[in-house]
């Protein structure tokens, strides 16, 4: 069974290409991706981030219907997990 790290690259390989075959993201696209990353990394962004277990401020987002709904109101629920995802769609 392959750990996840093995897991990982080779959706990486898969992406990016393995210098043998392209991945499915077009080298334009990838070039730009590469650079948005080192110059995240280079900002030092890590150290401004709030330590694991800091209690997040409450908020309230709209559903895709428009309706609001407050992270309180779901943590009334029980824990709550938020996950941002970028990309085309």
């Amino acid at each position: 069974m392959p750990t996840l790290r093995e897991e990982l690259a080779a959706i990486r390989r898969s992406a990016e290409g393995d210098g043998t075959k392209p991945g499915r993201i077009p080298p334009d696209l990838l070039k730009v991706m590469h650079k948005v990353t080192a110059d995240q990394q280079a900002s030092g962004y890590r150290n401004r981030l709030p330590a694991i277990g800091t209690k997040a401020p409450s908020f309230t987002l709209p559903t895709i219907e428009g309706n609001a709904v407050a992270s309180s109101d779901l943590l009334g629920r029980g824990h709550l997990v938020v996950s941002f995802f970028r990309g085309a769609w």
